[in-house]
C-alpha cells in the first residue's frame, strides 16, 4: 500500500465493528477524496490500516457492495463504483443527448451552479485548496504553450473539479462532477469545436486565470462574477459553433447542388449537339 494510501485510512479506535469501516469509507466517498474507479488497497494492507481484522473487513466491503458504493472484480480488486453517472440517470441523459435545445438550459444551470460555487471556494478555500488550483493552472499554461488541446481540455475539467472541492459542499462537489461527466461525454456540445474557434483557447485561458486569482484573494463577488463570464462566453463559443456547422453543412449542399446541375447542364448539351449531328442532310 502507497503512503497515500496509509493517509486515507485511520485506525478503528472503539469496537473495531464492521459499521465503523463503512462509516469512514463512505465518509471519504461522500467527501470526494475516493473517486469512482479508483482501487481500493488489497485486503491484508486495508485490515492492517483500519487496525481491524480481515473478517470485519470483508464484512463492511460486503455491505458497502449491498449499498452500490464499491464494486467487486474476482480476482481483480475492489473499486469505488460509478455512482456520479447515476445522479442523471441513463435513460435522462440519453433524452437530453437527443434534443439541442437542452443545450442552452445546460449551460444557463451551469452558469448559476459556477457563480455560487466559485464564491464558496473563495471564502472556504484551504492552503491546500488554493495550491492544488494553482498547479493546475500551471498545467493549462504549459498545455496552452505547447499547443496540446487533449492536454487542456483535461485541465479545464480537472479545474472545475478542484473549484468544487473547494467549495466543501459535498452536494455542490458531486453535482458539479455529475455535470462535467455529461460535458466529458459529449453529451452536449463538442468541446473540441469550441477550442478550435478562433482565439478562443486564449480567451478560455485568461477566463480560468481570472477565477483562479479570484479564488485565491478570497474576493467572492470577483470570483462569482468571474465564474458566470466564462459560462457566458461558452454559450456565445456554442451559437458560433453550432452557427458555423450548420452554414459549411448548407454550403456543401449547396455545392453538391452546383455539380448535379452543371452535369446535367453538360449532358444536355451533349445530347442536343448529337441530335443535330444525326440530322439527315437537305436534298439538293
Amino acid at each position: 500500500m502507497s503512503e497515500r494510501d496509509e493517509g486515507l485510512f485511520a485506525q478503528i479506535s472503539h469496537s473495531r465493528t464492521a459499521a465503523e469501516v463503512v462509516q469512514q469509507i463512505e465518509s471519504l466517498i461522500l467527501d470526494g477524496v475516493l473517486r469512482d474507479g479508483d482501487r481500493l488497497p488489497g485486503e491484508r494492507d486495508m485490515a492492517q490500516a483500519f487496525d481491524v481484522s480481515r473478517p470485519i473487513l470483508r464484512e463492511a466491503l460486503k455491505e458497502l457492495e449491498a449499498r452500490g458504493l464499491v464494486v467487486s472484480h474476482h480476482g481483480g480488486g475492489t473499486y469505488i463504483a460509478d455512482i456520479i453517472g447515476q445522479v442523471f440517470s441513463k435513460p435522462i441523459t440519453e433524452l437530453i443527448s437527443r434534443h439541442a435545445r437542452a443545450t442552452r438550459d445546460y449551460l444557463e444551470y451551469r452558469r448559476e451552479l459556477e457563480g455560487l460555487t466559485a464564491e464558496l471556494a473563495a471564502r472556504r478555500a484551504t492552503d491546500t485548496d488554493r495550491a492544488l488550483l494553482s498547479r493546475i493552472v500551471d498545467d493549462m499554461k504549459r498545455a496552452h504553450e505547447s499547443g496540446s488541446a487533449e492536454d487542456e481540455l483535461a485541465a479545464d475539467v480537472e479545474f472545475h473539479n478542484a473549484i468544487g472541492e473547494a467549495a466543501h459542499n459535498i452536494i455542490l462537489l458531486h453535482t458539479m462532477r455529475a455535470c462535467y461527466r455529461l460535458l466529458s461525454e459529449g453529451i452536449f456540445y463538442n468541446r473540441k469545436a469550441v477550442f478550435a474557434l478562433s482565439n478562443a483557447r486564449e480567451r478560455l485561458l485568461e477566463q480560468h486565470l481570472a477565477i483562479h486569482d479570484a479564488i485565491v484573494g478570497g474576493q467572492a463577488d470577483e470570483a462569482k462574477k468571474a465564474a458566470q463570464s466564462h459560462i457566458d462566453f461558452v454559450m456565445q463559443a456554442v451559437d458560433e459553433s453550432v452557427r458555423a456547422d450548420e452554414w459549411g453543412r448548407v454550403a456543401k449542399l449547396r455545392l453538391i447542388r452546383r455539380d448535379g446541375n452543371s452535369s446535367q447542364g453538360r449532358g444536355s448539351r451533349n445530347n442536343n449537339q448529337l441530335k443535330t449531328n444525326d440530322k439527315p442532310e437537305a436534298s439538293s
